[in-house]
């Protein structure tokens, strides 16, 4: 990474895997809003947002853990990080919702898995995904695909941040659950994007 260059969040890996509209509306224009789904997020981090650390049965499991990656100008915090007797480290990323399978919540762990790689020098395979409504875990590899996933996720995002322009709503399912509908505005983006074809049929000679 340059050594100009700012680091990027963590959370924006989820949040341009989820839409990239709305990762540079957080991390570029500094736009945030609250809804349901962010509050009952904020609830199901409330107890892993306290730094500290536990103990239960040799395992010490680290709360709020500050994370980076020098190499790929990463930084932010894991949710919980167990570390285990015979050393192998276990990132855990708290979600609310029930048990499923979510590409984004995937991605983020692997950046975090990777961060902490190269913080502790130690190869970390797996991590998981606790789900808060279910209670349950989703046990994650993390794989060679998964982290290219990750490097190119970063480039993505660095060259988005150093354009300064927002990507085009996505306008569709996505945006029924995002709380920066209100200021993203997908429907009437949609409709300015297709001024330029209809003033182009409207003066069309008939046939």
């Amino acid at each position: 990474m340059s050594e100009a260059a700012d680091p990027i969040m963590l959370s924006a890996l989820q949040h341009w895997s989820y839409c990239p509209r709305q990762c540079a509306l957080i991390h570029l224009e500094q736009a945030f809003d609250e809804n349901v789904h962010t509050m009952r997020g904020n609830a199901a981090h409330e107890r892993v947002d306290d730094p500290g650390f536990e103990t239960f049965e040799g395992v010490r499991a680290e709360r709020a853990l500050p994370v980076w990656s020098e190499r790929l100008g990463l930084i932010g915090k894991c949710d919980v990080v167990e570390f285990h007797l015979d050393g192998h480290i276990f990132p855990v990323e708290y979600k609310h919702g029930r048990k499923k399978l979510q590409v984004h919540d995937d991605l983020q762990l692997a950046a975090q898995a990777m961060c902490l790689e190269e913080m502790f020098g130690k190869t970390i395979l797996k991590g998981a995904i606790y789900h808060h409504t279910s209670r349950r875990r989703r046990e994650v590899a993390i794989t060679s695909e998964l982290r290219q996933h990750v490097a190119d996720t970063v480039a993505a995002i660095r060259t988005m941040l150093n354009s300064g322009k927002l990507p085009p709503p996505a306008n569709d399912q996505r945006c029924k659950e995002c709380s920066l509908i209100d200021i993203c505005q997908p429907q009437a983006m949609a409709l300015c994007a297709t001024h330029p074809t209809l003033e182009k049929t409207l003066y069309d000679p008939e046939d």
